[in-house]
């Protein structure tokens, strides 16, 4: 069938068979199906929707664009994670050491910033020498050696992905269910997983600010990976502030090491980091005991080295973890950001305070900017907390005094102060195929 007749069908609100997907896939991918086409493609989709078959369907045809990754030489299980994105969300710099301790290898291949969203791949960039594009032999090395290597995804992995994204990102077609379960799962099935775990946020800070859609959106996932072979649950949790105290490239990397040695936990941050790691091993099929073996990898040092092997693995200092300090770059300004009023903290905008950190550079406003990794907030009070004219909301790292002025308007724009009680946001709000 030609690409117009299956653009045609689509348009007309039919479901699409199999073949159909594939072939047009196939097409985008050897281009002879053209970007209009697949511009128009997407667009139909968009208002039209797709059955959960079709969605595995396109989702297969994008794995199957490329290499699809084989870990049968590893002597256990595989599994990883992902997020749907939000401010101060470090969760997988914890999480891969974790798992690796717990003896589950888990190859992730990650993203960059969107939007307000931090990106985990920008994170690593602030590691001097860490290497976020690796070649497949140096990726498998890692993997075998730390139990984990954190990356970005490479040129033969869901290539059609690659394509159809950059379309959709000026077509108006991102937010499309059907279309970004499979963008997430075509590279995850690539990964060559056993088991995978989502993390789908949802408030102020989150991509999909309703319980409502985070819903849809995490059932689109789940049955879909299900319905492809990979053993998928979800989690949606809590973005109507920011899960850690920081926010920024450099700050998140430092908070994670922190996290990982005990100096400084989270709560908030701790709470999901736990329940993704504990829910990622029931799905591997090791639950019984999953939240003692959790706890005894962050307290015994061992997630801790694991994630230190990974770094030096990736082409990152033997030392960073003993000596971070002096590998982190620091911003030359860092300040007190002050509470305004006296009362209690009672929203936040979270994406405001995401846009706060772009605004200081450590995110993109067009895909060619470049980043600076040592800008962003730290120390950021949560909801509920209590507040008088010298409490400190946060702190700002910022590279010059007019980002600084900038991202200090805005992060206190996103801050609600008053003498009501804080409303309550449950940290877990659902739980989709979990085990």
């Amino acid at each position: 069938m030609l690409p117009q007749e299956i653009i045609a069908r689509k348009r007309d609100g039919l479901a699409l068979s199999t073949e159909e997907i594939s072939g047009f896939i196939a097409g985008l991918t050897d281009g002879s199906v053209s970007h209009t086409q697949a511009a128009a493609f997407a667009m139909a989709v968009f208002f039209r929707d797709m059955t959960t078959p079709e969605r595995v369907a396109l989702t297969e045809a994008m794995r199957d664009s490329g290499t699809v990754l084989d870990w049968s030489d590893l002597d256990g299980p595989v599994a990883d994670k992902h997020s749907t994105g939000g401010v101060g969300d470090n969760t997988s710099l914890m999480l891969a050491p974790i798992l690796a301790a717990c003896g589950v290898y888990v190859p992730m291949i990650s993203g960059r910033g969107l939007g307000h969203t931090g990106g985990t791949l920008d994170k690593f960039d602030s590691i001097p020498g860490y290497t976020t594009s690796p070649d497949n032999a140096l990726f498998r090395k890692v993997v075998k050696d730390a139990g984990c290597a954190i990356i970005g995804q490479t040129a033969d992995l869901a290539p059609a992905d690659k394509v159809l994204y950059s379309i959709r990102d000026v077509t108006g077609t991102v937010e499309s269910i059907p279309l970004i379960t499979a963008s997430i799962l075509s590279k995850k099935l690539a990964a060559g997983l056993g088991a995978l775990i989502l993390d789908v946020k949802t408030g102020s800070g989150a991509f999909m600010p309703t319980l409502e859609k985070s819903r849809a959106l995490a059932d689109s996932l789940v049955s879909v990976a299900n319905g492809a072979g990979l053993k998928t649950a979800a989690l949606i949790t809590d973005m109507n502030e920011p899960l850690a105290s920081a926010a920024g490239n450099a700050l998140e990397i430092r908070n994670a090491v922190d996290f990982l040695s005990g100096k400084h936990r989270d709560p908030r941050l701790y709470a999901v980091t736990i329940a993704l790691c504990v829910s990622a091993l029931q799905l591997c099929g090791r639950g019984e005991g999953a939240l003692r073996a959790v706890d005894q990898a962050l307290d015994s040092g061992a997630a801790l080295a694991h994630f230190a092997k990974m770094v030096t693995g990736l082409g990152g200092p033997t030392d960073f973890v003993e000596r971070m300090d002096a590998h982190l770059s620091p911003a030359p300004i860092v300040r007190d950001i002050l509470a305004p009023s006296s009362g209690t903290i009672t929203a936040i905008d979270t994406r405001g305070v995401g846009m706060g950190v772009v605004a200081l550079g450590g995110g993109r406003r067009l895909p060619t900017d470049s980043i600076d990794h040592a800008v962003g907030f730290d120390r950021i009070l949560g909801i509920g907390a209590k507040t008088d004219v010298h409490t400190v909301l946060c702190r700002v790292h910022a590279r010059d005094e007019n980002t600084a002025a900038d991202a200090t308007y805005r992060l206190l724009a996103a801050y609600t102060i008053s003498d009501g009680p804080a409303p309550s946001h449950p940290l877990i709000a659902d739980r989709i195929g979990a085990p």
